[in-house]
């Protein structure tokens, strides 16, 4: 019980990077991550970033298909820290909203939230209409976080890493897991 344990988990949303990121900062730390990646991830990966899914998959500890319903993560008994989804889609929010776990990627996360463990939903989408502000609610009164990846100004960022990393940072404090990528205002800055 010892072990410290993380599952990433990589959606289609645009943003395939945060989760990239996650993994990367996560190498130099004692936590073994365990990853999973939707299917329509793996497309949209192929329009964002310049690397392959299996350099990808190769940044986490431990890999898992996504149609893998008898993986250890789809398991309360194996324990874990929680879950973060960066990217999260709207798609993907929602079938964890309703319980429908028709992949790993959302059995995951149902079995985060009934282990009453920190699931963290980086959602990317705008504008928002009703129903995704009520899918949300509905997720925060279940125990999940949501914490879509909002730019800070604040530390005058001069590039994409940098706008990257202060998101990738804020999520991981919210596990309290400091990788020394965010500037903290009033302490770096202001």
């Amino acid at each position: 019980m010892n072990q410290k344990r993380l599952i990433i988990a990589i959606s289609g949303a645009s943003g395939i990077v945060y989760g990239q990121r996650l993994l990367q900062v996560l190498q130099a730390t004692p936590i073994e991550t365990h990853l999973v990646v939707s299917k329509s991830a793996e497309r949209t990966l192929g329009y964002e970033l310049d690397i392959s899914l299996a350099e990808l998959q190769s940044l986490a500890d431990h890999v898992y298909p996504v149609k893998d319903i008898g993986a250890a993560i789809a398991s309360g008994s194996f324990p874990t820290m929680g879950m973060i989804v960066a990217p999260c889609s709207v798609r993907t929010m929602s079938e964890i909203a309703c319980g429908t776990t028709t992949t790993l990627l959302t059995r995951a996360a149902d079995v985060v939230l009934k282990e009453r463990k920190k699931l963290i939903l980086m959602v990317r989408e705008s504008p928002l209409h009703l129903g995704h502000l009520r899918t949300m609610t509905a997720l925060t009164e279940m125990g999940a976080i949501i914490a879509p990846p909002v730019p800070a100004f604040y530390n005058r960022p001069q590039t994409i890493d940098e706008l990257v990393n202060h998101s990738v940072g804020r999520v991981l404090d919210l596990l309290d897991i400091d990788v020394a990528l965010v500037q903290r205002w009033g302490i770096d800055v202001g």
